[in-house]
């Protein structure tokens, strides 16, 4: 498996074990549970993309 793809799965861990800290349906309408569950997802997959691009950058630019 490709060392990116691995460190895809692990930031995606730690980014969704992170957001469950937030009360996300607190901020949508009663009866809004898809939307708020999606918007869950977008907001998980916004924040994994650059993380991992930006680890990535680092350990190339590093060498480690």
């Amino acid at each position: 498996m490709d060392a990116k793809a691995v460190l895809y799965i692990i930031v995606s861990a730690l980014v969704i074990w992170c957001l469950e800290a937030i009360n996300i349906n607190g901020i949508f309408k009663k009866n809004r549970v898809i939307q708020a569950k999606i918007m869950y997802v977008l907001i998980a997959l916004s924040i994994v993309y650059p993380v991992t691009n930006f680890l990535w950058d680092f350990f190339l630019s590093t060498k480690i």
